[in-house]
């Protein structure tokens, strides 16, 4: 694992929710002067849109948020990560078991669900948006991701105070 502190964030598909946070924690991170201290990707566990850019409803949201999801392109989890990344997030707990099933056994960074850094939420997944019609699910993903995000951050900037 890197010096430099790394997260990927994972979902199904890689276009709703991980690039969701993905965005959104590097926006966080550029306005705390952060950016270069910290690596942030994110992946799908299935391979169903690699190479594709974000959900339109996905950027749609962020950008009314005033978050940039534009350059970033979907691709699947690779075994490489689990060397990568010291932080690796699922939105949901069918991708965390499916993340489980790929993880290395000497794997020594820290595998959960991204929501455990969210403070003050009582749910415990990151709902999939993808086949509802309206904006609200979208609305709702940036809403926890957002507090996910603060939390996350928070963490990680207690661990390197430690």
């Amino acid at each position: 694992m890197s010096h430099k502190p790394s997260i990927l964030f994972v979902c199904l598909g890689n276009i709703c929710r991980s690039p969701t946070a993905h965005g959104v924690f590097e926006h966080l991170l550029e306005q705390q002067g952060e950016s270069a201290s910290y690596q942030v990707d994110s992946a799908g566990t299935a391979a169903y849109h690699i190479g594709k850019a974000p959900d339109p409803r996905s950027r749609a949201a962020a950008r009314r948020r005033g978050y940039d999801l534009e350059d970033l392109r979907a691709r699947a989890v690779e075994p490489e990560d689990f060397e990568r990344f010291d932080y690796i997030l699922a939105m949901d707990e069918a991708n965390l078991r499916d993340l489980r099933s790929l993880c290395p056994r000497g794997y020594r960074g820290h595998l959960g669900l991204f929501l455990a850094f969210a403070e003050g939420i009582r749910v415990r997944e990151v709902p999939d948006p993808y086949y509802t019609s309206g904006e609200q699910g979208f609305e709702e993903v940036l809403d926890l991701v957002e507090s996910a995000s603060k939390g996350l951050l928070r963490h990680l900037q207690q661990a390197t105070d430690a």
